[in-house]
């Protein structure tokens, strides 16, 4: 096998890249190579020697721990869950949070083989106490409102505050093109005006 499939195999292995997408990604990367391909590399190199998890919290930082388990702006007495960091990133992009978070690398799955000691639970448990909010922002998939109850029942006996994301219907978001799940949880959350 020559070096450009390794690569294109490679690349294919990227979350919404095919086959084909990453053909051409590689065949462009090997057209500019002096001004795309040997940075990139380069950079990817770099990246991979200097980024690692958080000890606290599980984000990835080139420190430890990372910028915001430093920040002294944070509130420390707020904890949001996150399944991972993908999920922590979209919740910062909002600015709506200045808590803390903790990310779990992953859910529980029995189909998968994912069990309690395979995600940073451990972990979050001792972190807690009665002063902090646990604020659970897990997907609202079995797999994600499984891994909520089991770390509500874990977390129980460390008196902190247990709440979880609202869920129901999206802003602008249209009765008729939401799926039951969506309507059963709006109605059951639903709130006095």
């Amino acid at each position: 096998m020559s070096e450009l499939d390794t690569l294109i195999q490679l690349l294919a292995k990227l979350p919404g890249l095919g086959p084909r997408s990453a053909r051409r990604a590689a065949l462009h990367l090997v057209k500019r190579r002096e001004s795309l391909m040997q940075p990139l590399a380069a950079a990817m190199r770099e990246a991979a020697a200097a980024i690692r998890p958080c000890a606290a919290c599980g984000n990835l930082d080139t420190v430890d721990p990372c910028a915001i388990c430093r920040d002294p702006q944070r509130d420390p007495a707020a904890i949001c869950v996150v399944e991972d960091l993908a999920d922590l990133w979209a919740l910062e992009r909002t600015g709506a949070f200045r808590g803390r978070y903790h990310v779990l690398g992953g859910t529980l799955s029995a189909l998968d083989g994912v069990g309690p000691e395979d995600l940073n639970i451990a972990r979050l448990i001792a972190r807690l106490t009665p002063e902090i909010e646990l604020i659970l922002a897990l997907n609202a998939t079995v797999e994600g409102q499984t891994t909520a109850h089991y770390i509500a029942d874990r977390a129980a006996a460390t008196g902190a505050r247990i709440s979880r994301l609202a869920q129901g219907v999206p802003i602008g978001g249209e009765l008729d093109y939401l799926d039951e799940g969506t309507l059963t949880a709006a109605l059951k959350a639903r709130h006095r005006l």
